[in-house]
Parts: C-alpha cells; structure tokens; sequence
C-alpha cells in the first residue's frame, strides 16, 4: 500500500514476488539481490554454451576470447542499476538465452515448444522480448527457389508455445475489466508514457521533443508509428534474408532491438536483454566481418558508457530533455542486421557466408 510507482508488467508476473512479499523489505531486497547474482552465473553458462554451438570456424578456437566477452557482459554498468532498482531483467536474460539455446540445440517439435514456452514465460514476467514473436514464425523467401517457403507445423508449434502463457493474462483480463482498464492506462494511455525521462526510445525521444516544446501529441499514435516503421522494415529484412543457418540468433536481435527502439521505456538495465546477444553474434561471425566491426562499439558503448550519459542527462534535461546516445549506439547494431541480412552471398562451409 505505501508503494509509490505503477506496476506496469502483466497481472500474472505478480506470482514472481510473492516469494518476497513474506520478507520485510530489507530482507527481501538482500535475498533477491543474492539472486541476481547466482542467475548471472547461470546466463555465463549458458551463453558460453551457445556460443560453442554457434562459433563460426573463422573465429579461433580461443577459449579466453569466449570468457573475455562473457567477462565484458558481467562488468557492464547496466548491472549497477538493475541491482540498485532490484529490476528483474536478468530474469529475463536467463529465459531469453535458455530458449535460444533449445531453439540451436534441438530441431524436434516438442523442444521448439519448449523453447518458445520459455520466452513465453519470459514475456509474462516483463514484455521486453514481447516482438521477438514475429521472429519465431518460419516463413522466408527462398533466393535460389524465388518463392516464399513457410513451415507451418513448426510455426505453430512456436507461436502456440509462446502465446500459451501470455494469453493466460488475458483471462484475468477478462475476469476483472479494471485490471485492463490500468494496464492500458499505466503503459500506453496514462501519463507515464508521456513524462519526461531519460529513456532512449525513439518514441520518447519524440515525445520528449512534443512535451519540451509544447507540440500537441497523441503518445498511442506516435508508438502505433514508430512501430509500423521500425519493426515492419526489420520484419520484411528478416524474411528475405538470404541465409537461414542460426538465422534465430538474428530474429532475437530484430525483436529485442525493436522493443528498445519502439517502446516509451527502454533504460540502461534492459540493455542487459540486448548485449549477450550483440556477444553470441559476434561469435557467429568472422572476426574481422563488417557486422563484428559495427556490433563491438555499440557492445562496449552499452557495458562502460551508456549509464554516464544517463547522469549528464539529469543534469541537462531542464535544458535538453534528450537521451539519444544510446538511440544511435542501437542503430548502428541494426543498420549492419539488415545489411547483413540482404546482402547477396555464397553459403560455404559451416554456413558462414561470402560476399558474392
């Protein structure tokens, strides 16, 4: 009852802390605290596992390269806020990497259900991975065949999985009206999407711009366009890429990138969901490919820089109310994306491919 912010997540991720509603606060933000901590060595393991699956020939065969970049992830600033807020997102990390590795690891039904389960779980608990969903569906343009191609068995299975646990939100939706009545207020209608903040979505960056200069705005429809634009040309880019080895790997960073680019939201701990993936594709790729030039910066922008540009924003934003380093540091990962993704090639071995 003396809680002073919105809960903005689905009803159902409510289940997550009731362990931790039994403690007093204290108690409650050690033990989760300790939490924190165990679950990122459980996301070391499992990224290290993913990028030996994943690890393109042309890469090394370095051990210490894989425990240097893993090393990078655990140092990253973005760890500092999401221990001080007791956010949840390396909650999220940890579901997000487990189902990537069954999606690589097992191609049978059962354990793509299982996998998009997992990140279904993942989105009750925080929507930040909410638009990796158009990415699990297996529809492409097959360039050698010149048709679309659709596995619709596959497909389904994946969207019935990730689907499953979200939906079961909208039953207590259904039940109490009010609950969706507050949850469209608290994240889309209210006047949390439209307060000035430090986020760097493009959506707030525009916002913020209406909010300083008095410009008339509606935020649903400035989000509904942003949405359009940005996720409808990562969608499109992502069905005709020209190659489908790991191309999972790449639908996660679409998803995740356009969540932090789209959503009103998107601060420095939610980077957490980004950079394991910006590190398991530079693993997938040659050393000195043009997609591992372009990733790097932005990977150490994330981990060393990103939380100092946040303070200098609560200094200056009486001033000029606008975060967008970070804006630039996540188009830059997605302008190489969908380079990469339409650029022509010839599949050689291991899948790796060659600039034709």
């Amino acid at each position: 009852s003396n809680y002073l912010w919105d809960f903005r997540y689905f009803p159902l991720s409510a289940l997550f802390f009731i362990p931790f509603s039994i403690l007093n606060f204290e108690a409650a933000f050690v033990v989760f605290t300790i939490f924190n901590l165990l679950l990122n060595i459980l996301i070391s393991i499992i990224l290290y596992k993913i990028i030996m699956i994943i690890k393109s020939k042309n890469n090394g065969d370095d051990d210490k390269r894989v425990v240097k970049y893993i090393c990078i992830y655990l140092m990253g600033l973005p760890h500092v806020l999401n221990y001080i807020y007791g956010q949840i997102n390396l909650y999220i990390t940890l579901f997000l990497l487990t189902s990537l590795y069954i999606f690589l690891k097992f191609k049978e039904l059962k354990w793509q259900f299982v996998g998009s389960l997992i990140l279904g779980i993942s989105i009750i608990i925080k929507p930040t991975t909410f638009f990796l969903i158009p990415f699990l569906i297996l529809f492409s343009f097959n360039w050698e065949k010149r048709k679309f191609t659709f596995d619709f068995p596959g497909s389904s299975v994946r969207l019935l999985g990730v689907l499953l646990p979200v939906s079961l939100n909208f039953i207590l939706f259904f039940i109490y009206p009010s609950l969706w009545a507050g949850f469209l207020e608290t994240n889309f209608t209210g006047n949390n999407p439209v307060a000035l903040n430090f986020s760097f979505s493009i959506t707030k960056l525009i916002t913020n711009f209406c909010y300083f200069f008095n410009i008339p705005f509606n935020q649903v429809s400035i989000l509904i366009g942003i949405i359009i634009i940005v996720g409808g040309i990562c969608f499109i880019v992502f069905i005709i890429r020209r190659f489908d080895n790991n191309s999972i790997i790449y639908g996660y960073s679409f998803g995740i990138i356009v969540m932090l680019l789209v959503y009103y939201d998107s601060w420095d701990h939610h980077l957490l969901n980004l950079t394991p993936i910006l590190i398991i594709i530079i693993f997938n790729q040659p050393k000195n490919s043009d997609i591992t030039k372009s990733i790097k910066p932005s990977l150490f922008f994330f981990s060393f820089f990103d939380l100092a540009f946040v303070g200098i924003w609560y200094l200056i934003y009486p001033l000029f109310p606008f975060n967008f380093e970070s804006t630039v540091f996540l188009l830059i990962p997605l302008y190489s994306l969908i380079k990469f993704c339409i650029r022509k090639r010839d599949v050689r071995s291991y899948g790796q491919d060659v600039e034709t």
